[in-house]
């Protein structure tokens, strides 16, 4: 299973992609690895909506898949500006393109996120899983 180089990575199985971008809008999925872990994912529930603040490291939400209910985290601080309502109405488009069509949030960030992995590091955590 390919990681992305450009995307950096939550030790939660959570992707960001866009950092160092002009407008400080990130966007924020799920990995193929955790998407693959969970299995298909039936249900999304997000608790955060546009205009929210979400905080890195916070639970912003829950997966739901035909093996077991997950915590989704938010791997940035900031403001929610978009939802990806596709995949809410229809969550399995995580499962067919977690890096594409798949996204599930975009926020505006209000600080450099610190501790965020890039593919190598990534990489290394869920061989070790």
């Amino acid at each position: 299973m390919s990681v992305p180089e450009q995307l950096r990575y939550s030790e939660e199985h959570e992707w960001v992609a866009g950092l160092g971008g002009e407008d400080g809008i990130v966007t924020v999925g799920i990995t193929a690895h955790a998407a693959d872990a969970l299995g298909e994912i039936v249900f999304l529930e997000l608790t955060p909506s546009e205009g929210d603040a979400v905080e890195a490291g916070e639970p912003c939400g829950e997966v739901e898949s035909t093996k077991s209910v997950s915590d989704l985290y938010s791997p940035v601080s900031g403001e929610i500006t978009a939802i990806n309502s596709a995949v809410v109405d229809e969550p399995k488009v995580i499962n067919d393109d977690p890096y594409g069509e798949g996204w599930i949030f975009k926020v505006r960030i209000t600080e450099e996120p610190g501790d965020l992995l890039d593919a190598d590091a990534y990489d290394k955590l869920i061989e070790e899983a």
